[in-house]
């Protein structure tokens, strides 16, 4: 009966210290799906090296970029800068232009960089409005990455100097070619965003357009009281698509946000943006980060001539899968 007993407590011991092994093991299985990763998009102001830079300021651009040390990277006015900035900082490129355009091509608006290796293309629209890529985080996982620029026509650098009802503001807005331009690009995307939950999605770039986060309840004492729900940002929202730094800083007053803002003018806006869909996919950190052309910024105690005239947007994710 002893010799029973002792048995019983033996099994029942190696079961507990089984089971907490497989529990052990089962966390740290969690713990290695998750994938963290940072998201840079930025307008670089022609090829970073506009003719009204003191100096070349595309070893200024490489600098910021080294700093920051995103883990993708969604350009707007590439222009012939990307390929040589990738190459220095080791990242892989994609060029959004026809197949066979040279990689430093001056004319050519939009690319992707990434540390992680790329996938399948996607073009679908203007090669200077949109284009994207598969970025494979590690053999089991990938996102869609898409690169973009939205006309700026109409802009207006106060649009409350126009004096018009929130309404007629919405209408002006949609005014050129904006609303036709919008509309076919989520057309296209949409096949991409039905698919999210298995493939999440980051759309980034330079909208040319303020956001309708931005000019609600809290903020509208500096919009001659009025609330408006801006046109374009509305439809990707409506279309799925969340705005990284208004979900980390909701409050527009406490944080603006500026990316546009030239010296000497009202035209304070936030016009670049992080947009991403995915429920497997969440926001972990957002920055906006900018200072006037020629001007110096510090990134990690080291000083560069800020080339752009575009704010950047830097945001790290996190990917359970």
């Amino acid at each position: 009966m002893k010799m029973n007993s002792t048995k019983y407590l033996l099994l029942f011991i190696a079961t507990v210290f089984l089971f907490s092994s497989c529990k052990q093991t089962t966390e740290k299985s969690e713990e290695t799906k998750i994938v963290e990763f940072s998201v840079l998009a930025w307008n670089i102001w022609h090829g970073a090296n506009n003719e009204s830079l003191k100096e070349d300021g595309r070893p200024h651009a490489t600098g910021i970029i080294k700093e920051l040390n995103p883990d993708i990277i969604l350009m707007v006015e590439t222009y012939g800068s990307g390929k040589m900035i990738a190459d220095s900082l080791n990242y892989n490129f994609h060029l959004i232009a026809p197949v066979n355009t040279a990689p430093d091509d001056e004319r050519i608006n939009l690319s992707i960089m990434s540390r992680f290796p790329l996938g399948k293309r996607f073009d679908f629209y203007n090669h200077f409005n949109i284009g994207g890529i598969e970025v494979l985080l590690n053999d089991s996982t990938k996102i869609h990455a898409f690169s973009t620029w939205l006309n700026y026509r109409p802009w207006e650098d106060d649009p409350l100097s126009l004096k018009k009802t929130p309404e007629e503001l919405i209408e002006w807005e949609k005014s050129g070619t904006r609303e036709a331009e919008v509309d076919t690009i989520l057309k296209g995307l949409q096949p991409f965003l039905e698919n999210t939950n298995e493939v999440p999605l980051i759309l980034g770039g330079d909208f040319n357009i303020w956001s309708h986060l931005d000019w609600q309840e809290e903020t509208k004492k500096l919009h001659d009281g009025m609330v408006v729900d801006w046109w374009t940002t509305s439809a990707f929202e409506k279309a799925g698509l969340k705005d990284a730094y208004r979900e980390v800083h909701p409050n527009a007053k406490e944080h603006p946000g500026i990316t546009w803002d030239q010296p000497g003018k009202k035209d304070e806006h936030r016009i670049d943006y992080i947009f991403y869909a995915g429920e497997k996919l969440e926001t972990v950190s957002s920055k906006i980060m900018k200072q006037p052309a020629n001007k110096t910024i510090t990134i990690n105690s080291k000083e560069f001539m800020y080339p752009s005239d575009h704010g950047l947007v830097f945001t790290r994710f996190k990917l359970k899968h």
